[in-house]
Formats: structure tokens, C-alpha cells, sequence
């Protein structure tokens, strides 16, 4: 009998992977991969990886005319280096994420991911191969709205955490969506201090609506389910376009035999009634709309804080070995 991961496979669910640690992604077969400053951070600290940052740390010393623009460089070309071996294991893409401090930013965002496609190019890698990770703020949604249509460099809109966000990309020819399900679940078990069994969960509960909204209304930006917490969460979503899966999880349904079922169909969204809604013309209505959802709020403020510090930490790493 197929493993659990074999049959998520098999329900036409795309399995990424969420990982900088790319000695342990190719077991599993992923299509894809996933990246993150904090993830990236915990990668770095292992030797196995300081060949990479010795590039970084070399291509810095040499870009750059003072040390925060050399560290900025080096943090730049570290973030490429673990695309650059992620896709010799991958057959698909690599997400590699823009600074959070942008995440405010509309032109800044633009301009950092037009130079993480420039420098892909210069090792030989073409955009086509990589998606760039924007926040789900107004600013980076319409930033990736510029990168797709003027540009065509794909996006991937990651810290969404409500139908309006997920809307707002669609409605922006975003490539592809991360709605976060784990954060989800943390958020409603300290407000409501209980717990949720997987069929309950308000995190796979988001990403449902999410799924439904798109195929109803035939927007072809791919939903990615992101931050798992348990394998429940995984299974209940068998069925999403893609989830990303990190690597402690994926050995749990490598090594589970229980049955996974299709739960979410494509074609059962046409006969549900779900309002439309536009956002993409309409900063207020956004605002206003996300701003409605305390859960959204609050995680999206926590996260964008803490890949920024995790960034931060990273460049102190890169700023000793720079002026080492």
C-alpha cells in the first residue's frame, strides 16, 4: 500500500517543500521548494552549508560602498546560493523571499526582486525557475501585480492569512498563494483557549475558502497551503493545487500508511454560494476589510517582525565574516 505522502500525491496535490536544509528535501520527492529568512538562518548555522557562505561572504566584499550595502550583498547572494542547490534537487521552482522590512514598500519590493532575478541570471538560472516571496501587504500585492505584468517574474504572496489578501492577489495575477493554516490555529487556540481537531481547524478552514473562492470564480493563481502544524492539517487539505510541507512532517506521512482521501474538489466550488468581491482597485476597501479581522492583523504584523529580525540576525553572521 502506498504511504500517506504517496497518496497526497496522488489526490493531484502538488508536495513542496519548506526548507533551507536541502541535504534533507531530496528523500521526498518534492516538486518545488520553499524558503525563508528564518529558515535560511537555521540552515546557515550548520557546516555543511559554510561553502555557501563563503561565496556570499566573498561576492559581498566585493558589491558594495559601504559595509551595510557589502552586508546587504552578501545576504542577497547567500538567499541565490541556496536556490542555486535546492533547484539541483528540485525539478520545479524556488521561492526566495524579499526583505520584510519592504514589506511597506511598493518600489523597494520591485527593485530587491528585479535584483534577486539579476542575480540568478548571472549563475545561469532563468526566472522562470524561481518564484519571489512577497508579504501580503497592499504594497507587496501590488508590487507583485508590476512584477507579473510588466516583468513577468511569478510571485508568491506568502503571510496570507484571510479571503481578502487572497483576493487582492488573484485579482493581481499573482502566480501563486501561501496561506498560512498553522498560525492560523495558534492565533484561535490562545484566544479561545481550546484545541481544534483537524476537521475543526480554522487554519484548513481559511485555506477551504480560500480553494473555493479561486475555483469558482476561474482565477488560475495557484493555492499553496503553508505553516502546518500536525499532519491532520495536511490531509484535510488533500486535494489543495500545492502545500508546502516541511521536512519533520513530510517523514510523518512517509512513514504513515493511513488513508488520504481527496477533500477538496475543484469542481464542487461552482455550486457553492460565495459573493464576489474586488479589491484590487481599492486600497480603502482592502484596508478596511482585512482590518475587520483581528486573527489577519495580528499574525501578519508577528510575522512580517519576525523575518525581518531573523533577517537582522543573518546579516550580524554575514557582518562579522565580512569585516573578518
Amino acid at each position: 500500500m502506498p504511504n500517506s505522502l504517496e497518496q497526497l500525491k496522488s489526490t493531484g496535490t502538488v508536495v513542496v517543500c519548506d526548507s533551507g536544509d536541502f541535504a534533507t528535501i531530496d528523500k521526498y520527492k518534492p516538486q518545488d521548494a520553499t524558503t525563508n529568512p528564518s529558515l535560511i538562518l537555521a540552515a546557515s548555522k550548520k557546516p555543511e552549508y559554510a561553502k555557501l557562505m563563503d561565496v556570499a561572504v566573498e561576492y559581498g566584499k566585493q558589491h558594495g560602498k559601504d559595509i551595510e550595502e557589502k552586508v546587504d550583498s552578501t545576504l542577497d547572494r547567500l538567499l541565490v546560493e541556496f536556490g542555486k542547490e535546492i533547484l539541483q534537487i528540485v525539478p520545479g521552482k524556488v521561492s526566495t523571499e524579499v526583505d520584510a522590512r519592504f514589506s511597506f514598500d511598493y518600489q523597494a519590493s520591485i527593485d530587491k526582486a528585479l535584483h534577486i532575478i539579476d542575480l540568478y541570471k548571472s549563475i545561469g538560472i532563468e526566472k522562470e525557475r524561481i518564484l519571489i516571496k512577497l508579504a501580503s501587504t497592499w504594497e507587496g500585492i501590488k508590487a507583485a501585480q508590476t512584477l507579473q505584468s510588466k516583468h513577468g517574474v511569478n510571485c508568491n504572496l506568502t503571510l496570507m492569512f484571510s479571503l481578502p489578501q487572497a483576493i487582492a492577489a488573484a485579482e493581481a495575477g499573482a502566480y501563486l498563494i501561501s496561506p498560512f493554516v498553522g498560525r492560523i490555529l495558534d492565533w484561535y487556540k490562545a484566544a479561545m483557549k481550546k484545541d481544534y481537531s483537524p476537521q475543526e481547524d480554522p487554519g484548513v478552514s481559511s485555506v477551504q475558502a480560500i480553494f473555493n473562492y479561486y475555483k469558482k470564480y476561474g482565477y488560475k493563481t495557484i493555492v499553496m497551503g503553508a505553516s502546518f502544524r500536525n499532519k491532520g492539517e495536511i490531509t484535510e487539505l488533500a486535494g489543495c493545487d500545492y502545500l508546502t510541507i516541511s521536512p519533520n512532517l513530510l517523514e510523518e506521512l512517509y512513514n504513515s500508511q493511513e488513508d488520504v482521501p481527496q477533500k477538496l474538489i475543484a469542481s464542487d466550488a461552482s455550486s457553492l454560494d460565495i459573493p464576489k468581491k474586488s479589491y484590487i482597485n481599492d486600497e480603502a476597501l482592502f484596508r478596511f476589510d482585512f482590518n475587520e479581522e483581528a486573527m489577519a492583523v495580528e499574525k501578519l504584523r508577528e510575522g512580517i517582525s519576525k523575518f525581518a529580525a531573523d533577517a537582522i540576525t543573518l546579516k550580524g553572521i554575514l557582518r562579522k565574516k565580512v569585516e573578518g
